[in-house]
């Protein structure tokens, strides 16, 4: 993976001189998390380096979007998390294009990131977020901008096949750690640990299913109560990220004997403990926090055609974007 790593960043910093050559770029990105995460990083990047862009999202770039994107003759498009398997129409078409993705490509180009394109694999080594970060890396200071890509390589599920991020996505994570933006560690998996009372993490579980708990909110506190836990504090309701180590261990152990007699498989019991990402620069107690529940996030400002939502919010925006997104992302995120 050295050799591969490094064979990608020289042909980064290739595709960033190409970038650098022009002061006008325009963004081109696929409307999910991966591709949300995937402009925030490079869009960062071209503002630092003082370059003028524009950003476009689409859900498919097929032939209609990229005649778009021809007749507006812009100096340069950079494609994110889409346009490897495009490369001929891109090149058909005479766009000036340098393309950063991790699916499978389909035709040439002479400026492409793309792991497939150097023996890793796009699926679960690294994700567009992940291309797009050691593009920008390559471009400027931006080894702050790594939360941004695990977050995209957790919205793309990348992290589900080896239980953790392997791959160029783990030295990039081994990166966010050194500099003090990424934390890593086992804990319970279950969504909503910075933001959701703690009931409510059992109510909505859904990998595993807990019979007799998922869906049912009486049943979970009375779960709790059964653990001597104190769901709540000062009349607020305690979160996750609220209790002791004490506490967490004892949930987790009830957990695990609960599952045992439910007769939950084994290999769906051992899901409940996992690798987790947390972005520290973020603020405890938000979705921003936890790299499950930003991507879960940025998805919902997706599916609710508020993609500018979710760039500013990967851009570091002013407080009334960050509230906007958290009401876009309730009826999906908090439920």
């Amino acid at each position: 993976m050295t050799e591969i790593i490094e064979i990608f960043r020289k042909e980064a910093g290739r595709c960033a001189e190409k970038i650098k050559k022009h002061r006008s770029v325009h963004v081109v990105s696929h409307i999910d998390a991966d591709g949300l995460t995937s402009a925030g990083i490079i869009c960062t990047a071209l503002e630092r380096g003082n370059f003028d862009y524009t950003t476009r999202f689409v859900k498919q770039l097929d032939e209609k979007a990229l005649n778009t994107i021809a007749d507006e003759n812009h100096e340069l498009v950079v494609f994110t998390d889409l346009g490897s398997g495009m490369c001929e129409h891109i090149k058909s078409r005479g766009i000036n294009a340098v393309i950063s993705d991790h699916h499978q490509p389909q035709g040439t180009l002479e400026f492409h990131l793309n792991p497939h394109l150097f023996g890793a694999n796009g699926s679960y080594e690294l994700s567009g977020s992940g291309s797009t970060y050691l593009l920008a890396s390559a471009l400027g200071k931006n080894r702050d901008l790594s939360s941004l890509a695990i977050v995209g390589a957790i919205g793309d599920m990348q992290h589900l096949k080896m239980g953790q991020l392997v791959g160029i996505n783990r030295i990039i994570l081994e990166e966010g750690v050194k500099g003090g933006d990424l934390e890593f560690k086992k804990d319970l998996t279950l969504f909503g640990k910075q933001t959701r009372p703690i009931y409510k993490l059992l109510q909505y579980s859904s990998d595993p299913y807990l019979p007799g708990l998922t869906g049912d909110e009486e049943a979970c506190i009375n779960f709790l109560h059964s653990l001597n836990i104190r769901f709540s504090q000062d009349e607020r309701w305690r979160r996750w990220i609220d209790l002791e180590i004490t506490e967490k261990q004892k949930i987790i152990s009830g957990l695990f004997q609960y599952c045992l007699k439910s007769g939950i498989p084994s290999y769906k019991i051992e899901r409940l403990i996992g690798e987790v990402y947390v972005l520290l620069k973020e603020r405890e107690g938000t979705e921003m926090r936890d790299a499950s529940e930003f991507s879960t996030l940025l998805n919902a400002t997706a599916r609710y055609d508020h993609a500018e939502i979710g760039l500013a919010v990967c851009m570091g925006a002013v407080s009334y974007t960050h509230l906007r997104a958290h009401e876009t992302g309730r009826n999906l995120v908090c439920r």
